[in-house]
């Protein structure tokens, strides 16, 4: 065969069956076979690919038997195998499961009609489908998986009930798109925050866990894992992470400082007084920086490719130029230079001696606090400006 025909014979292909492999010796015939299988029945032109992440016991020559196509996968985690597999790929479309045959190889063709039905990310789902006992600890089923699938549709309202689902289908065309970067396990929610964010076709299909077919403990580690799956969430969504947060830190803090500033709040036997106002402020500066972090993160992820352009990010961005963000600060500064001066005429009038605190520190706070936010707002003007050096 020429290399014309051999390239021909490529773009034939129409599906990739993908596993990610690291000493999958036990499983990994079976779950080939299995794939097989189920693409002759369905008279499928596909292939067979395993990712080997660096193997020691013999699943590279156990797969090229079964008949699969082998790459090595120079580069670690669970997600950096994926990764190297989907830029092998052959197939116009990719369903990918781990090789330790709990997932059902047999059972593709509803994945397959989906995407071939024009659907970007086809997932599968195990609470629908059913988990058979013994094929996911107690952990991950009642507290890990819920509480990080639920954090996800919240956080990118993805309609997606089970982000962790390791069987998932998508066209090659739709994962070059999502430019993903993660090397771990965070790999899975990465690839349905992306397709979410992207606003792709996504859709989801019932499917069974099985027990898996390995003596040898799992690769995933619970706390860990967990913990980076919900790290990548946390920081793929500013707005929960920062802006939400600085925001209603800034709504009490302004609110109690407005309460107290010019006289004690009584609730009950409760006396809020100027202590309780210099707490505010400082929750309004902390606040304030949080949703600077939020505008700083969104802008330099854009930027970096990490998220997809957000028109409205766009069109604040062009209104809020350097020089009104400016004006802004300044302006704050003056009110801060006027409370301050303010201030001071309280204390000559006392040939500046001691002070009345319960008088004078309202106005002190109401100052600092008024300068703190417009300096930080004059700065924050030039760091944008700056991030946007590079795209202008």
């Amino acid at each position: 065969m020429n290399q014309s025909e051999s390239d021909s014979a490529v773009r034939s292909v129409e599906l990739t069956v993908l596993m990610p492999c690291l000493n999958e010796a036990e499983t990994l015939e079976v779950c080939i076979r299995k794939a097989k299988h189920c693409m002759e029945s369905l008279n499928v032109d596909g292939e067979v690919l395993i990712a080997d992440n660096g193997s020691t016991d013999g699943s590279q020559e156990l797969a090229q038997r079964a008949g699969a196509r082998v790459v090595a996968v120079k580069d670690r985690g669970y997600g950096a195998a994926l990764k190297g597999g989907i830029n092998a790929a052959a197939g116009r479309y990719i369903i990918m499961a781990d090789a330790d045959d709990s997932y059902d190889f047999t059972g593709l063709e509803p994945f397959l009609n989906k995407l071939r039905d024009g659907y970007d990310l086809v997932m599968g789902n195990r609470f629908k489908g059913g988990i058979k006992e013994g094929a996911m600890p107690p952990l991950h089923r009642y507290l890990g998986n819920p509480v990080l699938s639920f954090i996800g549709r919240l956080f990118f309202r993805s309609p997606i009930g089970d982000f962790h689902c390791g069987l998932r289908g998508y066209s090659k065309a739709a994962v070059e798109r999502m430019a993903l970067q993660t090397t771990g396990m965070e790999f899975a929610s990465e690839m349905v925050v992306k397709a979410s964010l992207l606003k792709m076709k996504i859709a989801e299909v019932p499917t069974t866990l099985s027990p898996d077919g390995r003596s040898r403990p799992p690769h995933l580690r619970s706390w860990r894992d967990g913990w980076r799956h919900l790290r990548f969430l946390l920081m793929y969504s500013p707005r929960w992470l920062f802006y939400y947060p600085g925001l209603i830190m800034m709504l009490i803090g302004l609110s109690l400082c407005g309460l107290i500033w010019f006289t004690p709040l009584q609730i009950g036997n409760v006396k809020l007084d100027i202590h309780t106002m210099l707490y505010a402020a400082a929750m309004v500066i902390v606040g304030f920086q949080a949703v600077l972090f939020a505008i700083f993160t969104k802008q330099f992820a854009i930027q970096e490719g990490l998220l997809p352009s957000d028109k409205k990010m766009i069109v604040i961005s062009r209104w809020l130029n350097l020089e009104r963000v400016l004006s802004f600060g300044l302006l704050i500064c003056a009110f801060g230079v006027g409370a301050t001066i303010y201030a001071l005429i309280q204390w000559s009038r006392s040939n500046f001696g001691e002070l009345n605190p319960q008088t004078t520190m309202r106005t002190v706070i109401a100052a600092v606090l008024a300068l703190s936010i417009g300096i930080q707002l004059c700065f924050a003007g030039f760091f944008t400006s700056i991030l946007r050096l590079r795209r202008q």
